[in-house]
């Protein structure tokens, strides 16, 4: 009885445990905004998300105020009443003291701020919280040079040393702010702040150019230097960041995309003489309601249900593309309404035909809808006999064309069959110039979208298919997202990739299906020497819900990846019936570095060849051709190490099912650069080999379990520090 009794009282005397509570205080960019004030963020509102449950955050920032009407209006009061031992508080003054003219809010930096400074951080420490001292975040203001000026005087010097006196924790979020815009330029920081056209949101109907208040992206932004300075320090309220799905990593480290915003003008095509016809083009009016819209500050051109022609045309600045639901845009057949231009063509600079839709260095572009965009790629494409059966071989030499001496080759036209007897051709550093190139130009096939040097685009909806050579080509940009796209070519399609991510940061691609003849969703970053002089990597890349059918690959890395690769998340994806499904490829020549990469939660079924491969012998050859049978292997010696050097490292594999594959796993590295630290865990592969590793270092499997159906062994050759956890 006595015993029960103390059980009792233990019982009901437990309560559970407060929250770790964060009281945030300050002005408008960390504030929360009501909705009405959309797109206008103040940072602390993502900044919760950052923390996992047992975390409340207290947003008491209030716009205009300073450190001294903060207190004169008794905000300060209100927090100072609650805060209990433990909780923290962050602190942020500094914009709004230095109205001089505003005698409720001017604080002098060297004598009246910083003494309220001092006693928020010492009335905190009173009722045992912890302070946290932050500098002002920077305003947007560049010089006629396009040189950062600050505009804050003395005041975060101030903060700086009042955290350095009273000890306690300094999140420079002036010097971090600063750091960040002043690398991405006038036109780069944008994006941070409140830079829209009229007749966008409702609170600004006549646009805003405001370079002091956040965009969505502007205050993730910042809220993420907030986190990533308490992660790095010895505060216990590190403890309750929260991690993402992908262990290694916490929320607030994912990519952080910036997104699209438009009028809500629109222009639709047919106003401007377009008509739905199988054979007139138009080009000219379509291109004219681009153009109409841009010079009007932007809108939605609009394609309505219907079949319409059109040759190349380019994309302008705040313009959404829209296709109906119905639409069909079908690109000429006709070459000429392509013309040769300069571009970028497998890593390297080369003449090719203008792609049927382009954009060069535009900033919010969009293609939308749910109608579908045709290349008319059976126009450009060479077709291999071996890939067609003997009556679809027969149909198409009886459709016109030329074959190749082998006569197992087809190609539309005699000018793509002599590109193909050529060395490099199209490649300007081979000496090529538009005159040279108009002898092949169908041999120079057009990537079907290119976008290079854009930034904040939006591709969603809408069916892409048939395309001459690649389907969707960004590169060189920075924040795209690709939602809920199709996108289709025939599986013998030449060069048929589904989108080739080149050189670009902050991309998501989601909700996505993909059925093509190349490599399904594939990222690189400039081929050889080229590829390594533009020093431009692939970076903070978001692949998560996507589906690839048929391919070469189903997520891809290379192998024109010279710049790097880092920082890819991808997640949630099935293969289908793809060659390989997890495809690094390199090789010698190359350089470049893949590291930071993160893969979880892939399901596969029918992998012809390798459902996991990293490879730095690719030989430009289909992947079953090369590998999956085991012919042509190449001779592996070794040699020094130079600037063309490949690596692949830093690999997180977590969760993968493989239905079927002819091997499990292949890693096949350099002698005098073994592929190195892998790590894959909670695998269940099926495959007629298991695994073949050659020339590797600390690779880890972890809860592996294969199932072998053929009568290939598993193989290591030199292996260096292997570790095998089967299940």
């Amino acid at each position: 009885m006595k015993y029960l009794l103390i059980l009792c009282v233990f019982f009901f005397s437990f309560t559970a445990s407060e929250p770790m509570r964060v009281f945030l205080i300050g002005d408008s960019t960390m504030a929360d905004k009501v909705s009405a004030d959309f797109p206008e963020t103040g940072w602390g509102m993502p900044f919760a998300s950052f923390f996992n449950e047992a975390v409340e955050v207290q947003n008491h920032a209030y716009n205009g105020r300073s450190t001294k009407s903060f207190r004169r209006e008794g905000r300060w009061a209100k927090v100072f009443n609650q805060i209990k031992k433990g909780d923290y508080v962050l602190i942020q003054f500094g914009h709004n003291d230095a109205k001089v003219s505003d005698t409720s809010r001017y604080a002098p930096a060297q004598t009246d701020f910083r003494e309220n400074l001092v006693r928020y951080v010492r009335e905190t420490r009173s009722k045992g919280g912890i302070p946290v001292l932050l500098t002002p975040t920077q305003r947007r203001k560049f010089d006629s040079t396009g040189v950062f000026v600050d505009q804050h005087a003395d005041y975060p010097a101030v903060v700086r040393e009042v955290a350095t006196a009273e000890k306690v924790l300094l999140i420079d979020l002036e010097k971090e702010s600063k750091k960040y815009m002043a690398a991405e330029g006038p036109e780069g920081a944008k994006k941070m702040f409140l830079h829209y056209p009229a007749g966008i949101f409702k609170k600004f109907s006549k646009g805003v150019a405001d370079d002091t208040h956040f965009s969505p992206f502007g205050a993730k932004k910042i809220a993420s230097l907030v986190a990533e300075g308490i992660l790095a320090s010895n505060e216990h309220l590190r403890s309750f960041l929260q991690k993402s799905s992908f262990s290694q990593k916490y929320v607030f480290e994912l990519p952080n995309v910036a997104t699209t915003a438009f009028k809500k003008d629109t222009f639709n095509i047919v106003s401007y003489g377009a008509v739905s016809s199988a054979s007139k083009l138009n080009t000219a009016a379509i291109q004219q309601a681009i153009d109409i819209a841009a010079k009007q500050g932007g809108g939605v051109v609009r394609v309505p249900a219907g079949f319409f022609v059109t040759g190349a045309i380019t994309l302008r600045s705040n313009v959404n593309f829209h296709l109906d639901a119905g639409a069909v845009l079908q690109f000429s057949a006709d070459a000429a309404q392509y013309p040769l231009v300069r571009t970028n063509w497998e890593g390297v600079d080369a003449i090719r035909a203008q792609s049927p839709i382009t954009a060069i260095g535009e900033r919010n572009i969009a293609i939308t809808g749910s109608g579908i965009i045709d290349g008319n790629g059976e126009a450009w494409r060479p077709v291999k006999k071996g890939k067609l059966t003997p009556g679809e071989w027969d149909k198409l030499v009886r459709s016109g064309g030329v074959l190749d001496d082998k006569k197992d080759t087809w190609y539309p036209t005699e000018r793509a069959l002599k590109g193909s007897k050529m060395d490099q051709p199209g490649v300007i550093a081979a000496g090529f110039n538009e005159a040279k190139a108009e002898e092949i130009k169908e041999f120079l096939r057009p990537n079907m979208i290119s976008l290079r040097e854009c930034e904040q685009i939006l591709l969603e909806g809408v069916t892409f298919q048939n395309s001459p050579a690649w389907n969707i080509h960004p590169l060189l940009c920075k924040h795209l997202t690709v939602e809920n796209i199709t996108v289709k070519n025939p599986w013998f399609a030449q060069n048929g990739d589904g989108i080739d991510i080149e050189s670009c940061e902050y991309v998501s691609v989601r909700h996505s299906k993909f059925d093509v003849g190349d490599d399904g969703i594939c990222l690189k970053s400039g081929k050889d020497a080229e590829g390594r002089k533009r020093g431009r990597p692939s970076a903070h890349i978001t692949i998560e819900n996507c589906v690839v059918f048929h391919g070469h690959g189903g997520v891809v890395v290379g192998s024109e990846m010279s710049g790097g690769v880092h920082d890819l998340f991808v997640s949630n994806c099935q293969f289908l019936g793809t060659d390989v499904g997890l495809r690094f490829k390199t090789a010698r020549g190359r350089g470049g570095v893949v590291e930071n990469v993160y893969i979880q939660d892939i399901s596969m079924k029918n992998i012809s060849g390798e459902a996991i491969l990293f490879d730095m012998y690719y030989q430009g050859k289909d992947p079953v051709a090369t590998f999956g049978n085991g012919d042509e292997t190449p001779k592996i010696e070794s040699k020094p190490v130079d600037a063309g050097t490949p690596q692949f490292k830093n690999i997180f594999v977590d969760r993968v099912v493989a239905k079927g594959a002819e091997t499990g796993l292949l890693v096949r590295g350099l002698p005098e650069m073994p592929i190195h630290h892998i790590y894959l865990s909670n695998l269940d592969i099926e495959a007629k080999q298991t695994y073949r590793v050659i020339e590797a270092t600390d690779i880890q499997l972890t809860n592996a379990h294969f199932t072998q159906t053929g009568d290939k062994k598993p193989e290591l050759i030199n292996v260096k520090r292997w570790k095998l956890n089967a299940q």
